[in-house]
């Protein structure tokens, strides 16, 4: 029985006091990975915000990894968050400390003290996105594709339940975002429930998957023909 990790009905996505997406209606369970599809400024960005509060929710129902979206108090946000790995279009790694510092900087503000667990984790994930010998790399001595895999790595530094990323392959070529994409699906096929923005229609073909539009203040699941 899969186990449902986010589940809205009837929501409705504000930027400031605007509604931009309506009657959202979703169901994503444990495993699933899902790309959210539509025109810049169609909603998507905001609407992965409401997921990892950065935007409140006001209007209709929404539960995501235990933790209700409509009720959510303040303090509780960092432990919801936790339990979340986001990834970026630019990667947001500090450009003053290596790879393993950047890592060692979420584990301990996430509450690790440990240093023998925090070296085993640092390993483990760099181990699965296939950087485990750039630990003392800088971020500038990183092309945009290894960026991005320490980015990913970084995620999955809390054992997230899901993995939200907002147009993870933006800023990369062709054939990095492939490389990129094939990481996120290796890390969905250990059981990782991902949802993904892109405006990368060629990955979608290469990788197909559950695909939702957002057009027009709604959000409809779209239908891929298979050749």
């Amino acid at each position: 029985m899969s186990q449902t990790i986010l589940s809205l009905k009837e929501i409705t996505v504000f930027q400031e006091k605007n509604p931009i997406l309506t009657d959202v209606n979703l169901e994503v369970t444990n495993g699933d990975f899902i790309y959210l599809i539509g025109k810049t400024g169609a909603g998507k960005s905001s609407f992965l915000k409401t997921l990892y509060a950065d935007l409140f929710l006001t209007e209709g129902e929404g539960n995501i990894v235990g933790y209700d979206l409509r009720n959510l108090k303040e303090k509780d946000i960092p432990y919801l968050r936790r339990k979340l790995g986001v990834v970026f279009q630019d990667f947001k790694l500090l450009p003053d400390r290596n790879v393993k510092q950047n890592l060692l900087f979420v584990l301990k503000a996430t509450g690790w003290t440990a240093t023998e667990e925090m070296n085993v984790k640092i390993d483990e994930v760099l181990d699965k996105v296939g950087m485990k010998n750039y630990q003392s790399k800088m971020p500038h001595q990183l092309s945009g594709g290894e960026q991005q895999r320490i980015a990913i790595a970084r995620a999955l530094l809390n054992d997230p339940e899901l993995i939200l990323a907002d147009e993870p392959t933006g800023n990369l070529d062709p054939q990095t975002s492939v490389e990129v994409m094939e990481v996120l699906r290796k890390i969905n096929s250990t059981g990782k429930t991902i949802i993904m923005a892109t405006h990368d229609y060629a990955l979608l073909l290469k990788f197909p998957a559950k695909t939702l539009k957002f057009d027009g203040g709604k959000v409809f699941e779209v239908v891929q023909r298979t050749v």
